[in-house]
């Protein structure tokens, strides 16, 4: 059985995929600080696969914490999340950021490369691409510098992965998400922001809640189809998936360069409205919503163009945009109140 480290293993995607992880037959192992996750959803990951991963509490940015951990465990892959990502955050904290998803990364790769681990999936993001010039977004759609300190981390973390690599002959892979929606189907895990919600979803799930007295739509004089932005949605579930083929890949050498990038959407692209009605028409609700100006670090649109991981890793989404809204709300519901 390989042993899997996952960074931010108790974050939203990181949860979803420690839970694919084992399901897939992996060890896991998780290093995450809490700074935007909860202790629970420890236990609530053994409640969905029967199986504890281990856990261990290890802030990225302390080199001899991290070395410390690889020295005391044989590590075969590791998927990278733990980062800040909210990008109204990073326009306001750019230093944090900075030190935080960077000095964390390199920790990891340098912990990596003493302990002889060969593998390396790197959480990405749609945001390196910046505002793109044309649309789908395919891996071959040229890098802009991006619109936010958050989205700048993730296309300077790539660059590292890229020198990294070329120096030592590891592995990796980017895996660069669009806009993650939904939850376990269980309702057991899902996302859970720390105070006001910076993504759609779980501020829509929340002013359905009654937690938020309305929805801020950030923006409704973008030249799109109703004026709000546009996103591709794509089911938190299917994302999992994808990282376990992206490990799989690695694991069985079937890589074809050391470094590989695959964009993963569900080749959609909804406005902000849209989903709003999206979400009500799933859960028969009506939300209320106001329009608040443009969100500074945002952008006009982004949707992706999937098919080479199609063709490469053999994936592709299967959860229809209905199914992640009520997926949303389910888990909003067992959830009840949020803590501030």
């Amino acid at each position: 059985m390989k042993n899997i480290l996952v960074t931010g293993g108790l974050g939203y995607i990181g949860s979803h995929t420690v839970v694919a992880l084992q399901q897939a037959g992996f060890s896991v192992y998780i290093i995450d600080d809490l700074s935007n996750s909860q202790l629970e959803v420890w236990e609530k990951i053994t409640a969905i696969t029967k199986i504890q991963p281990v856990y261990y509490n290890i802030d990225l940015k302390d080199l001899n914490a991290v070395s410390v951990f690889f020295q005391s465990h044989k590590i075969d892959g590791i998927i990278h999340f733990a980062a800040y990502k909210a990008v109204g955050e990073s326009v306001e904290k750019p230093l944090m950021y900075y030190r935080n998803n960077l000095m964390g990364l390199m920790n990891v790769l340098e912990a990596m490369e003493e302990n002889k681990v060969d593998n390396f999936i790197f959480s990405s993001s749609c945001t390196v691409y910046g505002q793109a010039d044309a649309m789908p977004i395919n891996e071959s759609t040229p890098l802009k510098r991006p619109e936010s300190p958050y989205g700048n981390t993730k296309k300077m973390g790539e660059e590292i992965i890229e020198d990294f690599v070329n120096a030592t002959g590891k592995n990796a892979i980017a895996l660069r998400y669009f806009n993650p929606v939904g939850a376990h189907n269980s309702a057991t895990i899902g996302e859970v922001p720390n105070g006001i919600p910076n993504n759609l979803i779980p501020y829509v799930t929340q002013t359905a809640m009654g937690i938020r007295e309305s929805l801020g739509v950030f923006g409704n004089d973008y030249e799109t189809r109703d004026g709000t932005a546009v996103r591709d949605y794509i089911d938190v579930n299917d994302l999992a998936d994808a990282h376990v083929k992206a490990m799989q890949r690695l694991l069985e050498g079937k890589n074809k360069s050391n470094l590989e990038f695959f964009n993963l959407g569900s080749g959609n692209g909804s406005t902000v409205l849209e989903i709003v009605t999206a979400f009500e028409e799933a859960n028969n609700l009506k939300i209320n919503y106001e329009i608040k100006p443009r969100r500074a670090g945002d952008i006009v649109q982004a949707y992706a163009d999937y098919s080479f991981a199609k063709n490469e890793l053999g994936w592709q989404p299967t959860t229809p945009l209905q199914a992640s809204m009520q997926t949303a709300w389910k888990f909003q519901q067992q959830l009840g109140e949020v803590k501030e």
